[in-house]
């Protein structure tokens, strides 16, 4: 991936891997909080921030779900970008089919934002990214913060009374998120964008192993902390939504697929079925962006045709405690 480096944007940077060929993924840059204490520099307020997102990219895919379970679609504005990052990286095509123009500023390519908000930033310009309208500058481009902030500090800004990260579960929420991103969440992009065999099979002997375990936890579980759907379960969806017709496939993740799994494949159908998450779900943008913008790793960078999952047959979980919150009711 290109990146700005001292507010330029150079074609000869990239994320790397390390000397045993193992992927490291960069940690992100802007990393303040919005927050209710009363000399908080950003507060939860309607109407004052934007988020940035992809429909193809996981990590901003949990912020737009997010946003749409705590119904935060008045309070938060979006835009999103095209879905096929060349040597420019992220772009904005409104002409193109879900795609939007910058209602900011009117931006072509997402790095001006992060040029806005510092003009000598160094590093990868990536989704999602949340922007306060008032100060005019990036808040947060983590994806795991900024649900956390939708999910704490703006919860009572939503319309849906939903609470996906309750006090009494946060500790454990957090664990649970922490345990899938290495192996899952990350994992699948350590197989594929690995250097070398061993850190290959490294990489997908660790995902099996942990889709393996949480396979077993929901079979005694409804989600993944218990019987209440949480932000830890949106997680590992955006990871698993994606898995049959691109990780399996484009990352080399050819173990099993998601559909394989009794319990897994029931989670993932039970999340894409709750309301708002299956528009939010794009497949033609999730395939096109991985299979065209990885040449490397698919120089004709022809996208699959198949295996299209059955995601709204019925996911038999209903038979297990616990069930979706009643906000997100039908």
């Amino acid at each position: 991936m290109h990146m700005l480096v001292d507010g330029e944007w150079r074609e000869d940077a990239y994320e790397s891997t390390n000397d045993d060929g193992e992927f490291d993924r960069q940690e992100t840059s802007f990393r303040d909080w919005i927050a209710t204490d009363d000399d908080a520099r950003f507060q939860p307020e309607p109407g004052r921030y934007h988020l940035y997102a992809s429909r193809a990219c996981p990590w901003a895919h949990r912020a737009m779900i997010v946003r749409r379970l705590l119904g935060l679609e008045d309070a938060v504005s979006m835009d999103i970008v095209d879905p096929y990052r060349d040597t420019d990286g992220w772009q904005f095509t409104p002409e193109k089919d879900d795609c939007t123009p910058d209602s900011i500023m009117g931006a072509d390519y997402l790095r001006e934002l992060y040029t806005a908000a510092d003009d000598s930033f160094t590093g990868r310009v990536t989704v999602p990214v949340l922007w306060d309208r008032e100060e005019e500058t990036i808040v947060n481009n983590e994806s795991e913060e900024i649900i956390k902030m939708f999910a704490d500090a703006m919860v009572d800004v939503g319309t849906t009374g939903v609470d996906l990260y309750p006090a009494e579960l946060r500790s454990e929420i957090d664990a649970v998120i922490e345990d899938i991103y290495n192996p899952i969440n990350n994992g699948v992009y350590r197989a594929g964008f690995a250097a070398s065999q061993s850190a290959h099979e490294n990489a997908v002997t660790e995902l099996f192993d942990a889709l393996d375990h949480w396979n077993e936890v929901l079979a005694d579980q409804r989600y993944l902390v218990g019987d209440r759907l949480t932000l830890a379960d949106v997680c590992l969806f955006t990871t698993l939504v994606r898995f049959d017709e691109v990780y399996h496939t484009h990352f080399k993740c050819n173990v099993r697929h998601i559909t394989d799994y009794e319990q897994l494949w029931g989670h993932t159908r039970e999340l894409y079925q709750l309301p708002g998450v299956a528009e939010s779900v794009n497949m033609a943008h999730i395939k096109e962006h991985y299979y065209t913008t990885h040449g490397d790793l698919n120089p004709r960078r022809l996208v699959p045709v198949g295996p299209d999952p059955a995601f709204t047959e019925s996911h038999g979980r209903g038979d297990l405690p616990g069930g979706p919150p009643a906000g997100l009711s039908d």
